[in-house]
């Protein structure tokens, strides 16, 4: 059996996956240590699918780009088809607050070459037809976000990097690391031992137990949140559409249609609910549900097939921490605060980059604002 690698990846998640695809693609010698039976089995399985540069600042959106150019020319590239569909995010505005705040974040999101725009609320009731247009102000709407399906998404890049290469063992916990003169030398499973220049920690939800074994505190929290789907239906609108206003324990909530004419959606818990549980609860349904239909009363007849309960890997201002740390070889790639699928390839990308030494100036800014090594002032607008 191999014991020495260029880079030992924790985590065959959201991020670590498409990690390991950029990685072996450059010829690094990879190895994916995961802890459950394959692939995808974290947090991934439970992501819904949305795919948007539409962030608050400048290196979200950045390597959301990234991420998009490489699920909307998969199918075309590798021949997979991944669901992908360039369907678009809006963000409607049902009160003069969110309207300013939208139109201010329209200038920055510009800025940094996001392709989005206002639309007057004429335009959006014929992009979402049936929509509450009571009190509708208009929306941002930026066409060149998506969805694709996770399962699918990763099970091609799982798939792929294991052409270029990477090894993957499952059923493998990591108990261990060894360093030598402030360098990461080795990683101890439960099964093995094995070497490497560089380790990256992708583990989700363990982002906090990986860095105490070397000693960092990362302050990543999970906290839970609950997602449906519905039975397929013709399909009758088209973008994610993102309601920001707060309701009874919630802070926002957003839905779309998928390719198979699905209505998946999500809520987002006021107050956050800390920990790992994943049982679905019973309020959930009738919380998310009320909310739903007085936006979109269309969806009051349609059948819900399942909910489920997951995590978003949680850091304090709702950006994730990638980079370097003080350790040696150690990276960093957690607290994508439920964006991970988004966010996946990008990084995937971006940490290659630092690998090869071929890290632009922008790249370089993005890594500071994301590192460890932050102040965790800022906030997210768009968690």
């Amino acid at each position: 059996m191999k014991k020495n690698y260029d880079v030992i990846i924790i985590g065959s998640g959201s991020v670590g996956v498409p990690t390991a695809l950029s990685l072996a693609e450059e010829k690094f010698s990879v190895l994916v240590l995961e802890k459950l039976p394959s692939p995808g089995q974290g947090q991934n399985k439970k992501a819904i699918g949305g795919i948007r540069a539409t962030h608050s600042d400048k290196a979200k959106i950045h390597i959301s780009l990234e991420s998009i150019d490489v699920f909307s020319t998969w199918k075309e590239k590798y021949g997979d088809d991944i669901e992908w569909q360039s369907n678009g995010y809006s963000f409607p505005a049902y009160t003069d607050e969110h309207e300013k705040m939208l139109k201010v974040l329209l200038k920055i999101q510009k800025s940094f070459g996001l392709n989005i725009d206002w639309i007057s609320s004429e335009e959006y009731l014929e992009l979402v037809p049936g929509i509450c247009k009571e009190n509708l102000h208009g929306s941002t709407f930026s066409s060149e976000d998506g969805s694709a399906s996770p399962l699918l998404s990763l099970n091609a890049f799982y798939f792929k990097s294991k052409e270029f290469g990477a090894e993957y063992h499952f059923n493998e916990e990591v108990i261990g690391i060894k360093e030598s003169n402030s360098r990461i030398s080795s990683i101890i499973t439960n099964k093995g031992e094995y070497y490497c220049k560089f380790l990256i920690d992708a583990s989700g939800n363990s982002a906090k137990k990986i860095g105490k074994i070397v000693g960092l505190n990362i302050p990543v929290q999970p906290d839970s949140h609950e997602g449906g789907i519905t039975e397929p239906v013709q399909t009758f609108f088209k973008p994610m559409v993102v309601d920001l206003r707060p309701g009874l324990d919630s802070q926002n909530y957003y839905f779309y249609q998928n390719t198979e004419g699905q209505v998946v959606f999500c809520i987002t818990p006021e107050p956050p609910i800390k920990g790992t549980d994943s049982r679905s609860t019973s309020a959930y349904l009738p919380q998310v549900s009320r909310r739903m239909i007085e936006l979109f009363p269309k969806l009051k007849n349609i059948k819900v097939r399942r909910t489920w309960r997951g995590q978003y890997p949680a850091t304090p201002d709702g950006f994730p921490i990638i980079g370097k740390t003080e350790v040696e070889g150690f990276i960093l790639a957690v607290g994508m605060c439920g964006q991970g699928f988004m966010l996946g390839p990008g990084i995937g990308k971006l940490i290659t980059r630092m690998l090869t030494n071929k890290l632009s100036k922008d790249d370089e800014e993005n890594l500071n604002s994301l590192s460890l090594y932050r102040n965790f002032g800022g906030e997210e607008k768009f968690k």
